[in-house]
């Protein structure tokens, strides 16, 4: 299954979302009625999630989260994950959800503006899922109009109103600040969990750098003295083999053994295949029956 890449490809076909775009801010409205649907998305700007109504399940490395009706849950940028959304049996199955789409410098300007100190801490800051109560929920329905005309949204107002929001938030529950201060700089992370968790997403060595909280140059001398080899050959090779486990035990369609390996063109994915097995991914299904 292909990866959606968001906040982009939510606004255009086939998903059409509402949307209001600011500088540094892209919020979306995913507003409709499903039994169920599942898929994955791609996040490429860290993404505050709100479910107005109906469920949705978020599996992201070995652990899924359950955000319902009222709830929500802040996840950093540069992740993959499964998610599974059901609307509400009882209303027609609605399922409505508001999804803000923050950018790094949205995140430095709040540091800056609120003038948080620095929490010394070398735990990572947990994903949890948050009850939303008043009046932060007032406020998430006060976004609601302004899809129905984009034109008369007045950017600084909603701007400074999303500041206080995250304020409000991280002055009254310590994780989500460690969240907040290590979406703008990631507390150093363990290698091997970073690749383990994000292998098969469609990352480049600069995501995975980021993600461990290191500089590019830092991750690549870190990772050469674990794996005793360049990062960009073990990756590349790692998704090679996985997808050739693919291809030997499922019958997904190659092009969907493609996106499920981490690869984001099949044309590049089947010359990488060929050049490292010696057969094209076709031939090699062929072969294993």
């Amino acid at each position: 299954m292909k990866a959606t890449k968001v906040p982009g490809q939510l606004i255009d076909a086939p998903y059409y979302n509402n949307f209001v775009k600011l500088d540094s801010v892209n919020i979306i409205e995913s507003c409709t009625h499903i039994r169920d649907k599942k898929g994955a998305m791609f996040l490429q700007d860290h993404m505050l999630l709100f479910v107005l109504e109906g469920t949705k399940h978020i599996t992201y490395g070995n652990k899924t989260y359950t955000i319902e009706k009222n709830q929500m849950v802040l996840l950093k940028k540069n992740i993959s994950f499964d998610y599974h959304k059901t609307g509400n049996f009882e209303n027609k199955d609605c399922y409505d959800c508001l999804m803000f789409f923050l950018k790094d410098e949205f995140i430095l300007d709040f540091i800056k503006m609120t003038e948080i100190k620095e929490v010394p801490t070398e735990e990572m800051a947990r994903v949890t899922v948050r009850t939303v109560q008043e009046p932060l929920r007032s406020f998430v329905l006060s976004i609601k109009p302004y899809f129905n005309d984009p034109d008369k949204i007045d950017s600084g107002l909603v701007r400074l109103k999303m500041l206080e929001l995250l304020y409000d938030l991280a002055s009254t529950d310590r994780a989500l600040l460690l969240q907040l201060l290590q979406l703008k700089q990631q507390a150093i992370s363990d290698i091997t969990q970073i690749l383990e968790e994000n292998l098969t997403s469609p990352l480049t060595l600069e995501d995975f750098a980021y993600l461990s909280g290191r500089s590019l140059s830092s991750f690549k001398r870190d990772f050469s003295a674990i794996y005793k080899t360049a990062p960009a050959k073990w990756i590349r090779e790692k998704r090679l083999n996985h997808a050739q486990n693919l291809l030997t035990v499922t019958e997904l369609p190659i092009t969907d053994v493609c996106y499920e390996s981490g690869f984001e063109s099949p044309a590049h994915f089947s010359r990488l295949y060929k050049k490292y097995f010696g057969v094209s991914p076709s031939s090699a299904r062929i072969t294993s029956k």
